[in-house]
């Protein structure tokens, strides 16, 4: 999985890397321990996995119906929740609200809609909203869900249609077929997030509209489905909301009334002497030193940078290998998982920032949040800095929304740009033109419209509303847990785009960046984006903080078994680990499977990802590991993995149906589609229609032998 960066420019899927010498060295060192030890360090190791895998799986359902858990974060750091706010109707009836806006999130987006039609529903129609945390509640007391209220769903499906880990325990229990929770009183509205390149598109969002459906729940307008893909998730939900609006005002009876901003939340310039303020920590415990819970989204854990070094450099594109120890954390994982950064600003967009919004001279002042209404999740942990909201809890370098752009305009600092900023925010096209094909953040959009007074008067508990929380970029793990249980191995391209005549630079990949530097003591090259990278109070010297991601990307538990691997660019990173894998078993003198390769570059000269490991795990492996490359800037035609799958069809054909093998991509999910088709092609029976190669395909991952991890 390539990073999730929502300020990020979608990475090429021929981008690569080239391998040194010292990372081969390192490599032989590793996969082959001494003989005596590995058979049974293997079958021990493998143990240990499962014994995890089972620990970890119980634990996150601790995490997920709130065992123990202080959040820190978004709550006010002040109390436990009791056991009757784990029920939404009673919450609901406790803070007299009428309507329930419940999200599944990954990186953001979902929520952010969610607190938009929230405060839309109550400065419009004056309803007494909420927005809930799926995770943060029970889910069987909605057979209670009162008929004069009503609920909204917004719903983010990724991969293969999977829902959000906030959201996982929710669709497991709404869906399944021993539920037979009735629930004839409940009206909702429903709107998914996805990407209509993927097989399945809003798979999430659709799987529980026909739950509800089955269950008596009414549906108040249309499914509303967001295309990531056409880059109008934005404008779908504006198109779909506008429809709600308009059940909701027939069902509830409500009255259009002219539109107020009203603040969610209060901001107070706070005494900080007698209290602990939050410089950057992302939670009581790391704030106080302790650890009460294992590390988790909302609890990440600071981990060193061991080792890291550039696999190649460009013009455009660096790529990173990093690797993190996690020896003294809580931290474990299993080939295949996925790692979770979390960044920090740069501290150019941080000075723009407090400069634009007249926060600069005060920027180390300490501030106090709260919710207006007493239950609304705050964003960001209280007490903090201005300085230290903008660098690690705000999304003040990702793309801002229309509507925040409206809000904004009744702040601005003359007429000339409050009339810019409602034209912007009022008019898709201008805003298209003028914002995203800009990539435009909100202080570069002031100092735009506003060259010789780039100021505005926008108050932070505005900013703090309208902007997203940060949130955390993941990558597929490179390195396999069986090898290096205490390491875990980034690859990632950084990429710099040029528009209009200025760099636009990914946030999280260009801190990566700055960490390489600092930690090979490297001069920045001119140009580079610069980060406080010591972190707060110092806590973040060479290092990250992160968590670990479990995914379902698993070679087969039987290791006789073969694989096809399809892998382009950075896609190869999880491939990686499972070579790495394989060759650690076979040195330990088991029988693994046959391997096969497809990886695709731009050259073999400019981006050849880990090229000299590839010669070493031939090596080891023989016949056992093959490898093709398609180079698709060699020669005038270009060659993709999709052409090596045809002309390899018949091994691919034979590892397949005959040896009962198993299919992995990894990359971008317009390529993971062209493969699927070729797939489908050459597993076509020359006496059959075409459609038996779609059936194998459809029986493959139904059985769990075809697998992706996409982007």
């Amino acid at each position: 999985m390539r990073d999730l960066d929502p300020s990020a420019p979608t990475a090429s899927q021929s981008s690569a890397e080239v391998y040194s010498a010292s990372g081969v060295n390192q490599i032989r060192g590793r996969v082959q321990p001494p003989d005596s030890m590995l058979a049974t360090g293997c079958l021990t190791a493998l143990t240990v996995i499962i014994l995890t895998a089972y620990l970890r799986r119980a634990l996150s359902k601790c995490r997920i119906f709130n065992i123990g858990r202080d959040r820190g974060i978004g709550s006010g750091a002040n109390s436990s929740k009791q056991a009757n706010d784990r029920c939404i109707v009673q919450r609901m009836d406790a803070t007299k609200k009428d309507l329930v806006v419940l999200f599944g999130s990954q990186t953001g987006n979902a929520q952010d809609l969610a607190e938009r039609l929230a405060k839309e529903g109550h400065s419009r129609f004056g309803l007494q909203t909420m927005v809930a945390d799926l995770e943060d509640y029970d889910y069987e007391t909605l057979v209670d869900f009162p008929p004069h209220k009503a609920a909204v769903f917004l719903l983010s499906s990724y991969g293969e249609g999977e829902p959000t880990d906030n959201a996982i325990q929710f669709v497991e229990f709404i869906t399944s077929e021993e539920n037979e929770h009735p629930l004839g009183n409940m009206r909702y509205a429903m709107f998914g997030l996805g990407n209509s390149t993927y097989e399945h598109y809003n798979l999430v969002a659709r799987k529980v509209d026909a739950a509800l459906s089955l269950r008596g729940a009414k549906r108040l307008g249309v499914l509303g489905q967001g295309d990531d893909a056409k880059g109008s998730t934005e404008d779908d939900f504006l198109s779909w909301k506008d429809e709600v609006w308009q059940a909701l005002s027939s069902t509830m009876d409500l009255q259009e009334q002219d539109a107020q901003f009203e603040p969610s939340f209060a901001v107070s310039e706070a005494n900080a002497q007698t209290q602990r303020v939050f410089l950057g920590e992302r939670s009581v415990d790391e704030l106080n030193a302790i650890k009460t819970m294992p590390s988790n989204r909302r609890d990440p854990c600071v981990v060193p940078v061991k080792h890291c070094y550039e696999l190649f450099r460009s013009a455009e594109r660096n790529c990173l290998h990093l690797e993190l120890d996690i020896s003294d954390s809580d931290l474990a994982y299993e080939t295949g998982d996925h790692v979770a950064i979390w960044p920090m600003n740069s501290n150019a967009e941080v000075d723009r920032f407090l400069r634009v919004f007249g926060l600069i001279d005060k920027r180390h002042e300490t501030i106090g949040i709260s919710a207006v209404d007493g239950v609304s999740q705050l964003p960001i942990p209280t007490p903090t800095t201005y300085d230290a909201a903008a660098r690690y809890y705000l999304e003040i370098a990702g793309p801002v929304s229309r509507q925040f752009l409206q809000t904004c305009a009744g702040f601005a600092a003359d007429q000339q740009q409050k009339e810019v900023l409602a034209k912007v925010g009022n008019n898709k096209d201008y805003f298209a033109e003028l914002v995203s094909s800009r990539m435009l953040n909100i202080a570069q959009l002031i100092e735009t419209v506003s060259p010789d007074n780039p100021a505005c008067s926008v108050p932070f508990a505005v900013l703090i509303e309208g902007l997203r929380a940060v949130q955390p970029r993941y990558y597929s793990i490179s390195s396999s847990s069986l090898v290096d249980k205490d390491r875990v191995a980034i690859t990632a391209v950084v990429e710099s785009t040029k528009l209009d005549g200025r760099w636009f630079k990914g946030v999280a990949t260009n801190y990566l960046l700055g960490l390489k530097h600092q930690k090979c003591g490297e001069t920045p090259e001119a140009g580079s984006v610069a980060y406080a990278l010591s972190g707060p109070r110092g806590k973040y010297e060479l290092s990250v903080a992160a968590h670990i991601r479990q995914s379902h990307f698993r070679l087969p538990a039987d290791i006789s078994r073969p694989v096809v691997m399809v892998g382009p660019g950075t896609g190869v990173a999880p491939f990686r680990a499972f070579i790495h894998e394989r060759v650690a078993q076979a040195s330990a003198g088991l029988s693994p499977g046959k391997m096969v390769l497809f990886y695709g570059c731009r050259t073999q000269s400019e981006d050849f990802v880990y090229a000299d490991e590839w010669k070493e795990c031939q090596w080891k492996l023989g016949p056992l590991f093959t490898m093709h490359t398609a180079f698709s800037q060699r020669s005038k035609k270009k060659v993709y993995v999709q052409d090596k799958l045809t002309q390899y069809a018949s091994t691919v054909r034979s590892l397949l149906v005959e040896n009962g093998g198993y299919v992995y991509i990894c990359g971008d999910a317009r390529m993971a589609r062209q493969v699927q088709a070729v797939l489908c092609r050459i597993l076509e029976d020359d006496s059959t229609s075409a459609e038996s190669g779609e059936a194998f395909v459809h029986k493959l991952k139904a059985t769990g032998r075809y697998q992706e991890d996409v982007w």
